[in-house]
């Protein structure tokens, strides 16, 4: 006799992105409130884990966060602070997730505790994981650096490493219990931090909203320069739309095969890895689009105009659009990036294209050698063909 139980069951999730300045100044009360809300009436544990990149660029804050705990210690007990490598080289390996995990074991952080990450995208990405495997879900929040991460990696409940030459080969995904943008943290970024961080800005215009991507192409020189005002819509307005495609896509957890979110992402990945992670993740996501607008020109889905508009606006933020040196095996190489795609996805491949400015359209198979020839339009030395 065959017997069987099945049950089905939901659970609510509250996704939080909270914008402030100064956070550690002990005046601003929202880390304070937000753990507050958490466990009220209750002294709870804190486990600092911050970029070292940042704490460069701002040496005081060790003592800036271990004065603001002292100023809330009624609610807060900062036990704990560890400084790991910035950059992609946090999550090249488990080395440094193992270093969170021996810290959040040795400060007896549990699942009534909270990790705080300070820091860009990669450092973000890896001490998610490691929060998310240590007593099953140690509750995280984030703290974002880079324009990169505070409009796009923190936004999103996702967390990784590489893995075997693949870029977010070992990951989870874990809704944070809040993600705090501090406006001040940018300040310090290095030009080139502040540009790259415009690329998702710019995917999530081209596959959602015309009207932001009209924004961007009126103000891309005063963000290139910098302009503060520009930045905090830029952030605000491409997080906005991060987040609803989270909360109201139909799949959070990518359990499907569509990812529009990773518009442009199948040949930057690949970039990343065959150049040694020696361009910044916004700058290959800047040229992996301009690659897949390229091929929806070619095969007739995208019109010249739209494509020449996206170029300009991309080479006006100050993105450099020519293909960077890779490693053995050039465009061959880079062509194996939609086959790992494929595979992340789950089997069924789903890439992304443009038919307009602020419209998308998925398939699910690519002309290899159309995408050859359209690869080989940001080789070093061309000129974008302006013809209709």
């Amino acid at each position: 006799m065959k017997r069987r139980i099945e049950k089905f069951f939901s659970v609510p999730f509250r996704h939080r992105l909270l914008f402030t300045q100064d956070v550690f100044n002990p005046g601003n009360s929202l880390l304070a409130d937000v753990v507050g809300e958490y466990r009220p009436d209750t002294r709870v544990k804190l486990l600092f884990v911050v970029d070292s990149g940042v704490m460069q660029a701002h040496p005081g804050l060790e003592k800036a966060i271990r004065a603001y705990c002292e100023a809330h210690a009624s609610r807060l007990q900062g036990t704990g602070f560890l400084t790991v490598p910035g950059g992609e080289a946090a999550k090249q390996s488990e080395d440094h997730a193992q270093e969170v995990l021996k810290a959040i074991d040795r400060h007896k952080i549990c699942r009534h505790s909270i990790v705080v990450v300070i820091g860009g995208g990669a450092v973000i990405d890896m001490v998610g994981y490691a929060a998310a495997i240590a007593h099953r879900g140690v509750q995280l929040i984030r703290i974002p650096t880079t324009v990169l991460a505070q409009n796009d990696a923190a936004v999103g409940v996702k967390n990784g490493l590489n893995h075997f030459g693949k870029k977010n080969f070992i990951g989870t995904f874990a809704v944070p219990l809040a993600i705090l943008n501090d406006a001040l943290f940018l300040n310090t970024l290095e030009d080139r931090d502040w540009i790259a961080g415009t690329a998702e800005a710019v995917k999530v215009a081209l596959i959602k909203d015309a009207e932001f991507f009209e924004f961007l192409e009126a103000n891309a020189a005063a963000l290139r320069k910098r302009s503060p005002q520009a930045m905090d819509h830029l952030i605000y307005e491409c997080a906005e739309l991060h987040m609803d495609h989270i909360a109201q896509g139909g799949d959070p957890f990518e359990s499907g095969s569509s990812r529009p979110l990773d518009f442009g992402h199948w040949a930057a990945h690949k970039l990343e890895h065959l150049t040694g992670y020696n361009i910044r993740h916004g700058e290959a996501v800047a040229i992996g689009m301009a690659i897949d607008v390229e091929y929806s020109y070619r095969i007739g889905l995208l019109d010249n105009e739209d494509r020449l508009r996206i170029y300009d606006m991309l080479q006006t933020l100050g993105f450099h659009l020519e293909l960077p040196e890779m490693e053995a095996g050039g465009i061959d190489a880079l062509l194996d990036g939609i086959e790992e795609f494929r595979e992340h996805l789950g089997g069924v491949l789903t890439i992304t294209l443009l038919e307009r400015i602020g419209r998308k359209r998925d398939v699910h198979e690519i002309d290899l050698a159309t995408m050859r020839e359209a690869i080989s339009a940001f080789l070093p030395g061309r000129r974008i063909n302006r013809a209709s």
